[in-house]
Order: structure tokens, then C-alpha cells, then sequence
């Protein structure tokens, strides 16, 4: 719900006149309303209000003609927005917003109705997911990128890019990215304020590319964070932060781990470059140089080889290392420019699926599924299966509308972020871990999977029972391992057997994971599934 409830008022205040831009609806109703003969007057009554205007309509629903507070029951609110989407697109508009209040036990909404099509999202968009230790300059480095602001020495940038709790409540956004700005012919499209969902709007529909940013979590207690952030999204490059003052850490060399875990094709920014001087920043790139040898891959100097080079050969084996300053503002029209040439690497045309990674609920639209498209492509009104619940079902669910950025979408694919809002079933029953496939999908969740894993770090020995975290897609459950053999030690690579302990979930062969348990840390990948099990 909205606090700002002078956006009501001042649409009453208005009120409904001839030539005015604003319309009063008490209910629109699909059988009514879109029936022969009565949509094509809706329709044009909508791009009269919309040219009135100047591109911009204002629709008060849930009250009388006259104004009156009516309020309408949830159900009917979400259906009266359905009937008013298809209206806008029949016009050649959408839905740029919607606020709602509560009046008695219903709903007045107030939706601004804007000239122009949904944005396009087949433009060119990477998602980059940010890793590294705590104070090392990881959230200020995206702040000055996306905002194109020096920061002030003391992290100032950074605070452009702390989640509001409000803005989650307020709107539709998937939002998992911390960080976007995009590229248009003229080079990049920067964001003023973060905070302004209209200003991420403009970033992304004024770019011809976008490069969006998913954070993680720096503290070492927090590392199953970082682990979800990296592992339950489908991120195109990994982008670790490595403080000049500090050098790698032990947290460095585990986020590195799980980068490189992911197969993800990463590059290292040597930040704060400006707090040291020349022989201490050589010392670090030295030491960044070894960490990177010291798992089997080859660091490649952008200021020595070239942005050319970096584009060319980052991969399995190399990793790109760029030295910035976010003070100075030194590396990152390098980093501009590796962004805006970077090719996509996640795309999958295969059948949609899209992991749940968060699920929130909005006031007059429901229950709101957001996540990273995994594969394939979504649009509004498709039907899909969600789940599996925890008995294993599947349950059937509709599509009433998607979001990226603050921005209503008519379809998403592969690679992006988004929120979908989801008809036909509740908030409460939808949970992280979850997926979303098509109506025709035949899923088999399982308990029971067999695995190819690598012990990172454990004090001792893994046995029989041994009962880690494990982080797969979006899912984070504990899960006993039965490991060939009877055991695996630190170092070791060898077969298991990995159940989940609570519930079934979707798994398949060739997905990687990590798992954890206090110190203890190792990857693995999906070899065979056991729907039996």
C-alpha cells in the first residue's frame, strides 16, 4: 500500500472532465468490458484520455463517477488492471504504475497509463554478480560505475545502491540486481538516483544495452549469501573486488573459489588505487597474479594488453584484472568499455524455466514470484506449473504480468531479471527454491540425486551422513551425503550420493552447486537423478 496518498487526491481533485486526462472506473470486468462493440469504445476512450494528456493518462479505479471512495475486493482490482492492460496495449500504451489504498475491506488504485508500447527487452542486457571482501570497495565501485559519480573517499556512492524494504513493498520489481546502466550510441546511459524507480526506468528504456549488477554479501558469516547470490542467478560474468590496501584476503580466495566453481567467466578490479602509492599497488597486483596462478588460471593485465585482449580471451583460463580508483575515477572508462563489448553468455533457447529466488506479495496484484529467467522465454498472460510443493505436486498458475526495472514488460528471456506476478494461487505457497516451467513441462522432482563433488576446505573427514548446505539454482536445504567409498577427505574429488533432508526439489544432470557446513566448503556437479529416491 502507498503512503503518498496525495496521489489520489490529486487525481479526485481533478476529477473527470471532457478533454481531461483522467478517468474514474469503479470495476472493468472481462466479460463486460471486453465484449464486442464495448472494448472498441473503452479502447478509444483510453487514447483520448492518453492524447489529453500530452502521452499520459491517469485511471482512478475502485471509485463512483462522481469520485466517490467505493473500493473493490482485491480479486476484482487485479482483474480490472488485467482488463485495463489489454485496453492500453489496444491503444498502443501500457501500464507505467500503479498505487493502491485501502478503503474499508477493498481497494481504490490509481494506475498511470502511459502512449508507447512495453519496453522491448531483446536489447543486448549481461548481468555481472559482484564479489569480494567486506570493505573492499565492491558496492561504491558499482555506485560510481551506474552513477558516473566520484565518491568522496567514504563509501558515499555506495549508498545509492542500498535496498529500500519500502520499494519491494510498494511495486511490482524483481529488482535482485543492486545496479544497472546501460549503453546507448553515444556511450553509457547512467542512473542520477537509484532510488527513483522512474530513473531506472529511463536507464532502461532509453539504452540500446544493459549491464545489470547482483550483489553479494562481503562478511565472512554471510558467505551462504554470497554463495546464493552467485550461484541462484543466471549471471554472464563474476566481478571480484580486490581492496589496494588490504590485498587478497582468505574470503577473497573463497568467493574466487565459487566464482570459478560456477564456470563463470570472471574479471578482478584492484579497487581504492588512489589510498596507496605505486610500489604497494604493484604488490598487490603481484598477489593477485599468484592467487589467480595458484588456480590454474592466467591473469591478463588490461592496461598492459588491452581491452581487445581482455574481450578476446576471458574464459576458462583467463581472467582480466583492471585497477581502479573510485575516488579518481581511474579504470573505469576501462570497465565502461569492457561492459559495453562483453558478449551475452547466458542466453538458453531452450523451455522456460526460472528458479524462485524471492516472493513478496503486492496489494491489488498478488503474489509475485521474482528470479532470473534460467532459459527460454515468459510473457504475460502464459500459463505455467509451479513448484514442486512440498509433497512434490505441481501446482497450475497464470502469468498476469512481468517487471524488470521498475519497467512492465510484455515478455522476458533468458538472462533477465525479473518479478512476475502470478495468478491463481497465494503468496504464502510460493517459496525460494521453487520453479516455474510451462503448462506442458512433465517435472520430476527428487530427493535423491548422485553427484561429482570436490572437498575445498573440512577439518576432517566427510562420511556417511555427513549433512551440509547445499546451494543449487536458487535452492539453499541441508541434504546428507553418502559419499563411494565410505568417506572423502580435504582435497579429495569423488563420487556421492547427496539426499535432501526436508522436501523434493527439481534437479537435474550437469548442474553445479556448492555446499558448506562451518568450514567446511566444496562444489559439485549433478551426474544422475533419482525421482525414486
Amino acid at each position: 500500500m502507498s503512503p503518498d496518498r496525495a496521489v489520489l487526491e490529486r487525481a479526485l481533485e481533478r476529477g473527470e472532465r471532457e478533454g481531461g486526462s483522467v478517468e474514474f472506473k469503479e470495476q472493468l470486468t472481462k466479460d463486460l468490458h471486453l465484449s464486442e462493440g464495448r472494448l472498441e469504445s473503452l479502447v478509444a476512450q483510453l487514447r483520448h484520455r492518453v492524447l489529453s494528456g500530452d502521452g499520459e493518462a491517469t485511471y482512478v479505479v475502485g471509485v463512483t463517477d462522481d469520485g466517490g471512495l467505493a473500493g473493490i475486493a482485491p480479486d476484482d482490482f487485479s482483474e480490472s488492471m488485467d482488463v485495463l492492460s489489454l485496453l492500453a496495449e489496444e491503444a498502443g500504451s501500457h501500464i507505467e504504475d500503479v498505487q493502491t489504498w485501502g478503503v474499508g475491506d477493498g481497494i481504490v488504485g490509481v494506475a498511470t497509463v502511459r502512449e508507447g508500447a512495453m519496453l522491448d527487452t531483446d536489447d543486448e542486457h549481461i548481468v555481472v554478480g559482484t564479489a569480494g571482501h567486506v570493505d573492499h570497495g565492491k558496492s561504491t565501485l558499482v555506485g560510481s560505475l551506474v552513477t558516473g559519480q566520484p565518491d568522496d573517499g567514504q563509501g558515499g556512492t555506495r549508498g545509492y545502491l542500498d535496498v529500500q524494504p519500502h520499494e519491494v513493498e510498494r511495486g511490482l520489481s524483481a529488482d535482485l540486481s543492486y545496479g544497472v546502466y546501460g549503453f546507448d550510441g553515444d556511450g553509457p546511459v547512467r542512473m542520477d538516483n537509484p532510488h527513483r524507480k522512474s530513473d531506472r526506468a529511463r536507464v532502461v528504456e532509453e539504452s540500446d544495452s544493459l549491464v545489470s549488477f547482483v550483489d553479494t554479501v562481503g562478511h565472512e558469516p554471510w558467505l551462504r549469501t554470497t554463495i546464493r547470490g552467485l550461484v541462484g542467478q543466471k549471471l554472464d560474468y563474476g566481478l571480484l573486488t580486490v581492496a589496494a590496501d588490504d590485498g587478497p584476503t582468505k574470503t577473497t580466495r573463497e568467493h574466487l573459489g565459487v566464482l570459478l566453481a560456477t564456470e563463470l567467466p570472471t574479471m578482478v578490479a584492484i579497487t581504492k588505487a588512489d589510498a596507496v602509492d605505486d610500489d604497494r599497488l604493484a604488490e598487490v597486483e603481484r598477489e593477485v597474479e599468484r592467487l589467480l596462478r595458484d588456480v590454474d588460471k592466467t591473469p591478463l593485465l588490461v592496461e598492459r594488453h588491452g581491452v581487445d585482449a581482455a574481450v578476446e580471451e576471458i574464459g576458462d583460463t583467463v581472467v582480466p584484472v583492471v585497477t581502479t580508483s573510485a575516488v579518481t575515477m581511474e579504470g573505469l572508462d576501462t570497465l565502461d568499455e569492457l561492459f559495453e563489448r562483453l558478449p551475452k553468455t547466458a542466453g538458453d533457447d531452450g523451455e522456460f524455466r526460472m528458479y524462485v529466488d524471492r516472493t513478496y506479495k503486492v496489494t491489488g496484484v498478488g503474489a509475485v514470484a521474482s528470479g532470473t529467467v534460467m532459459a527460454g522465454e515468459v510473457e504475460a498472460g502464459d500459463e505455467l506449473l509451479l513448484g514442486p510443493m512440498p509433497d512434490g505436486s505441481f501446482h497450475e498458475v497464470e502469468v498476469r504480468s512481468i517487471e524488470m526495472h521498475y519497467h512492465r514488460v510484455d515478455k522476458a528471456k533468458a538472462g533477465r531479471i525479473v518479478g512476475i506476478a502470478l495468478k491463481g494461487i497465494r503468496e504464502a505457497d510460493v517459496e525460494r527454491g521453487m520453479v516455474l516451467l510451462p503448462r506442458e513441462a512433465d517435472p520430476e522432482p527428487v530427493r535423491e540425486f548422485e553427484a561429482e563433488v570436490m572437498v575445498l576446505n573440512h577439518p576432517t573427514r566427510i562420511g556417511d551422513g555427513y549433512e551440509p548446505v547445499v546451494h543449487l539454482e536458487t535452492v539453499s536445504e541441508a541434504a546428507a551425503f553418502y559419499p563411494e567409498g565410505g568417506q572423502l577427505l580435504p582435497g579429495d574429488k569423488g563420487r556421492t550420493r547427496v539426499r535432501f533432508k526436508f522436501r523434493p526439489y527439481l534437479v537435474e544432470e550437469g548442474q553445479r552447486f556448492v555446499f558448506r557446513e562451518g568450514r567446511s566448503k566444496g562444489v559439485g556437479t549433478v551426474t544422475a537423478v533419482n525421482p525414486d529416491g
